[in-house]
């Protein structure tokens, strides 16, 4: 027979006529990870204390002695003085038995009205809300940043790319821009899942609510929730708003991986748009001439972690039925672990981005390859008066006597131009310099610095409107 553990865990053990076999104890306990929730447990207790004395489930006096046994208790774990054990298998019940060795059969009135399945939903909707927030922050100055640069680099030309191709000149401002505008988006869905992360389970019990006489708005209220949770089964089983947290992480992860893998390429010898400050790269143990850009590669690599994250949290709650299962016990470490994944990426991000170094002369000779104006030549004829298609035809023959004689064309003579179309002359220079192509796109959303600068000042607006609704 396998070995017994010493002791049944005193929260549920009466009904058992036998201990908990040794292995199976220390397989099913949380505590281990768990009792990173230890805050915003006793935070959730305090509340719950406060509520059960204002409608007489407790004395003040008791009251009184469960909120200072607990903000001990606090004090305990702060310190690295709190002894946590597995047999009590999770965070509440440590704090609960320790709670009750220091004020004694006070302590274990804490529980009324409660269970373990809504005060574990309580505690991690507000450790999603404590880190939301942190996150949040963090965002905010990866944008507030990105915005600046931008701004600052709004006349910086570089190339533009599709399918990795020099496709048209674009400007380093309007690059990053783009790069500001995936971050919007994130933002918002971070907020929007905030609203759905804020609604309190607390009161529901193990699944059917409690024959105690408790008011759940003055709970929400203390705990700072917009409201507690309407349907008592859902609430203690719901784990929709940490997907909907690790599906967040998800896309905003994906978007620091491209733009991960821009910055990647754009400090290598081949592209060498950007220097990124020493600080954020390391060496090679035998090639001492290497730079390597580290913080953003890992980024791009931990990606993946935050997608399996996402993949764990929807495979666990895909065939469960109502309420609450033990399999729920699995829902913390990815999302502690993504939480954890998002805040590092976006703080390294926020660093690093207002300190890139653009390299402006390689990214203008970058620009000036590849015949990046050739579509303002087929707009140029275009507005003379030449069907786009035929237009088409001409510039792909000017580009074709471009390569054989590796001339841009704006390093062509206008006597070479014309053999391709007599309709061109001397004013199709304006349009086939660099500065001339970005300044063309003269609308919103554009590339004309002056709409970079427009732009870069709309998203610093938005993001401080944003800021004061949050």
């Amino acid at each position: 027979m396998s070995p017994m553990s010493q002791a049944t865990n005193q929260s549920w053990g009466g009904r058992f006529s036998e201990p908990t076999d040794a292995f199976v104890a220390r397989f099913t306990a949380s505590v281990n990870f768990d009792q990173r929730l230890a805050r915003q447990d006793i935070q959730g207790s305090i509340a719950h204390a406060t509520m059960l004395a204002r409608v007489g489930v407790l004395t003040e006096e008791e009251r009184d002695a469960i909120i200072n046994g607990l903000t001990d208790i606090q004090g305990e774990i702060e310190r690295g003085e709190f002894n946590w054990s597995v047999p009590l298998e999770d965070v509440h019940m440590n704090i609960e038995a320790r709670l009750t060795d220091k004020i004694g059969i006070t302590g274990k009135k804490l529980h009324t009205g409660r269970s373990r399945n809504d005060q574990v939903a309580t505690d991690i909707r507000l450790f999603m809300r404590d880190e939301i927030d942190v996150i949040e922050a963090e965002l905010t100055r990866l944008r507030d940043g990105m915005i600046e640069l931008a701004e600052r680099e709004a006349d910086t030309i570089m190339p533009g790319f599709t399918h990795l191709q020099t496709a048209q000149p674009v400007t380093f401002g309007h690059h990053l821009l783009a790069w500001q505008e995936m971050l919007a988006r994130d933002h918002e869905r971070l907020l929007d899942c905030r609203k759905r992360v804020n609604v309190m389970p607390l009161g529901s019990a193990a699944l059917a609510g409690t024959t105690y006489p408790i008011d759940r708005h003055v709970t929400a209220e203390l705990l700072g929730f917009d409201r507690p949770a309407e349907n008592s089964l859902d609430a203690v089983s719901d784990r929709d708003f940490a997907i909907e947290f690790t599906s967040f992480a998800s896309i905003l992860l994906m978007h620091l991986s491209r733009m991960s893998e821009e910055l990647v390429l754009w400090t290598s010898a081949q592209f060498n748009f950007i220097d990124l400050p020493d600080r954020f790269c390391t060496g090679s143990s035998i090639m001492p001439q290497k730079k390597n850009p580290d913080v953003p590669e890992l980024v791009r690599g931990k990606t993946g972690r935050v997608y399996g994250h996402l993949m764990a949290l929807l495979t666990l709650m895909k065939s469960q039925p109502l309420a609450y299962n033990k399999d729920n016990q699995e829902d913390k470490e990815p999302l502690f672990d993504a939480v954890d994944t998002v805040r590092d990426c976006l703080k390294a991000f926020a660093d690093m981005v207002p300190a890139i170094e653009p390299k402006k002369e390689s990214m203008y000779e970058a620009a000036r390859r590849g015949f990046s104006t050739a579509t303002d030549l087929a707009d140029y004829l275009v507005r003379k008066g030449v069907a786009f298609r035929d237009a088409h035809e001409i510039v792909g023959l000017s580009v074709a006597y471009g390569l054989k004689t590796k001339k841009d064309l704006s390093e062509m003579t206008l006597e070479e131009l014309q053999q391709f179309s007599d309709i061109i002359e001397q004013d199709v220079f304006e349009v086939l310099t660099l500065e001339g192509s970005v300044a063309a796109r003269n609308h919103i959303g554009g590339t004309a610095p002056d709409q970079v600068r427009a732009a870069a000042n709309r998203a610093r607006e938005a993001l401080a409107a944003l800021k004061g609704a949050s």
